[in-house]
């Protein structure tokens, strides 16, 4: 049974520019560890760190709280497996409330804009 469906699209100059005014406090606040160290792996860190931005906006957005209930930034990671599909993995909070669902991302990116998609489906199985 779907649970919730959310999708966000960022512009990449918005994020270069809030990385630029904010910095490390913004990028410690939102990304984590390995999220940043990915990102910084990358020649397009500004269109990898708006990727896993709008990933994790979307989801908020599935979860159908948005900011208010359990989501924290850093207890929802983006990632990739190792045929480059996203992946989204939840901890903290997250995790107990998610754990009998199954998250579905998919992230598509112009050289200007990155959408995401986030799809909640939640298991039949107690």
């Amino acid at each position: 049974m779907i649970e919730g469906i959310g999708v966000d699209i960022i512009e990449v100059d918005r994020m270069k520019q809030t990385v630029e005014e904010y910095g490390e406090t913004f990028l410690r606040k939102v990304f984590t560890p390995t999220e940043l160290k990915y990102s910084r792996s990358k020649k397009n860190v500004h269109h990898h760190l708006a990727a896993r931005f709008a990933a994790k906006e979307a989801f908020s957005k599935a979860l159908t709280t948005g900011w208010s209930g359990p989501f924290r930034w850093r207890d929802v990671e983006v990632n990739n497996d190792r045929r480059g599909k996203p992946t989204i993995t939840v901890q903290g909070r997250m995790k107990k409330k998610l754990e009998r669902s199954q998250i579905l991302v998919s992230i598509s990116h112009s050289e200007r804009a990155v959408v995401a998609v986030v799809l909640i489906e939640k298991s039949g199985r107690p």
